[in-house]
């Protein structure tokens, strides 16, 4: 059978398996394991194993469930409702000031978590209510929280970074301070369309009835400053990890885990999580998350194995690589590819199959790795808002599921044209996600 023949076949199959709810990790495998012992025999099985092992055997790998841990402390602590809080205080009265709290919010606790799916909960939980209690559209009200919530991939410090930085053989660290730029530019992007929206509605906040009470305002005021002060040292946290890998000081897996280990202790003596169960929860997330993505990483090694051998990949490569079109063109076909991988596979899938492939492409056709890896995570981004996978639609979704499906849909459709915006700037100013990591590391 021809590579593109067989190609086609396990695509087909991978689809159906996911489409009859086989996890991610387990149709990754099975269609891998079918397709080479289909092919070359059941001696296939011995480099199964090999290859399974084998691509997680990488210290670098120890970075993930370090800064899932992380992640699992901030966002099992009421951090999130701390910094709703506390940017409620700030930007609450102004004019769709509430709606861009919420996304400032999500910026920052995706930067304290590096979870798109937890940052989607912990702020939404709190955001989502108050902001319809308000008097904003539902759409608006989903919708900014949805695509907040897909900051957490991109803000460092971000574990699909690391995933890719592992696959690609780049530095994380240069990496982490190309996507912070760009998240700043999303989140402003984010805030923009937010008003315009609220405008577009007629109206914003209905004023709180305890505002109208001065005694209450300045009681509120002093919550609201606590608040702020309990989620100072996390934000300390973050900082010094970054300082320590951008200044060559600690490897991303030693910062992982003095991160880990320090907002692990911080949450139990801020917010005195001394009990079993809070720490129960925390340690049985990460675990959770962190088995998820190294089953993903491990499946998605033997697929581009299988694909590989199979003469798939090199089929495909081969046929990119020949087109004779301008640059601009073969990056735009690129995009488009990765848009649609990222409506049916999670992040971490795509990079590991995909970003090996692309990466001598991207060089020979002499464009930057660490750009281009910001706008990989960007066209993955949109994926967790659309169908049909959209993972932080469905959390919005069990968060209020009396808001209708078409406004959900629809209120974070235009986040997503956003985030299409995003990648064109950075296709014209390149310079957003290079000029930092230029400065800083030479």
């Amino acid at each position: 059978m021809d590579p593109v023949t067989s190609g086609i076949l396990i695509v087909v199959a991978l689809f159906v398996l996911m489409a009859i709810g086989t996890p991610i990790a387990f149709a990754l495998g099975g269609v891998s394991l079918t397709a080479l012992v289909l092919n070359q025999g059941m001696s296939e099985l011995t480099y199964f194993g090999e290859t399974f092992f084998g691509s997680l055997a990488s210290f670098g790998f120890v970075a993930i469930p370090m800064f899932i841990l992380m992640g699992a402390a901030v966002a099992s602590s009421p951090t999130g409702r701390d910094l709703y809080r506390s940017l409620d205080l700030w930007l609450g009265k102004v004019p769709g000031g509430l709606a861009i709290a919420n996304i400032g919010a999500c910026s920052i606790f995706a930067a304290l978590s590096g979870s798109s799916p937890a940052t989607s909960a912990a702020i939404g939980k709190l955001g989502i209510p108050e902001m319809r209690k308000r008097g904003y559209p539902d759409g608006v009200a989903a919708g900014c929280i949805a695509a907040g919530g897909t900051l957490g991939i991109l803000i460092p410090p971000s574990v699909t970074m690391i995933v890719y930085g592992i696959s690609t053989e780049t530095s994380i660290g240069r990496l982490f301070i190309a996507g912070a730029m760009p998240g700043l530019m999303l989140a402003l992007l984010f805030m923009a369309w937010t008003l315009i929206a609220c405008k577009m509605a007629g109206g914003y906040d209905t004023p709180s009835p305890v505002a109208a009470a001065a005694n209450q305002i300045k009681e509120n005021v002093e919550s609201n400053m606590k608040a702020l002060v309990r989620v100072l040292p996390f934000l300390v946290v973050v900082t010094g990890i970054l300082f320590a890998l951008y200044g060559g000081v600690a490897t991303p897996s030693e910062a992982a885990g003095a991160g880990a280990f320090l907002c692990l202790a911080l949450a139990i003596l801020v917010y005195r999580m001394w009990q079993v169960k809070p720490l129960k929860v925390v340690f049985r997330d990460a675990l959770r998350e962190s088995v998820m993505i190294m089953l993903i990483i491990a499946c998605a090694e033997i697929f581009a194995y299988a694909l590989s051998s199979l003469f798939i990949t090199q089929t495909v490569a081969g046929a990119i690589a020949d087109l004779e079109v301008n640059r601009w063109v073969l990056m735009g076909v690129i995009n488009v590819f990765l848009l649609v991988a990222g409506f049916f596979l999670p992040p971490v899938a795509v990079i590991v199959m995909t970003a090996p492939i692309l990466l001598p492409i991207i060089l020979a056709a002499n464009f930057d790795p660490y750009w281009f890896a910001v706008v990989l995570t960007i066209n993955l981004e949109i994926g967790l808002i659309t169908p049909p996978v959209g993972l932080n639609l469905f959390i919005i979704r069990g968060i209020a599921p009396d808001i209708a499906l078409r406004d959900l849909l629809l209120g974070s459709l235009p986040y997503a044209l956003c985030m299409v915006l995003g990648i064109v700037l950075l296709c014209i100013f390149p310079g957003i996600a290079t000029w930092l990591p230029d400065l800083i590391m030479n």
